[in-house]
Order: C-alpha cells, then structure tokens, then sequence
C-alpha cells in the first residue's frame, strides 16, 4: 500500500501540540470586525482544538504530521 500524500492545504490550516492535540483557528476573524465587541474579537484569536467528529479526517488529511 502507498503512503498517504499531506493535504497541503490542511496542513497550512492546522498544528498539532507537543501533547499531540490537533489546533485550529476559528472562524468569523476576517472580515465585518467594526460590529464585533473586543471581547468576542479576543477570543476569536485564540485557537481552539478540532472536534472528535472531525479528528479522523483531519488527522489523515495531515497524515505524515499527526501520528
């Protein structure tokens, strides 16, 4: 069986931990900020972990990094 390729462009989108926690970065950050309160900006900033519904697909798509 052939290795699996890294999806580049999940691999631009997410890291992994030391711990080996897949990150992501939340959405809603881009664009229309002048309605948005500096608190909700603020915790917009901070990345949050991939779901367990997600993780598998994630975690091949990133496959050479996430094992």
């Amino acid at each position: 069986m052939p290795k699996t390729k890294t999806h580049k462009g999940a691999a631009k989108r997410f890291k992994v931990t030391g711990s080996g926690k897949i990150m992501r970065r939340r959405a809603s950050k881009s664009h229309l900020l002048e309605k948005k309160s500096a608190k909700r900006k603020g915790k917009l900033s901070q990345d949050a972990s991939v779901s367990p519904a997600n993780l598998q697909s994630v975690k091949r798509s990133i496959s050479c990094r996430a094992r």
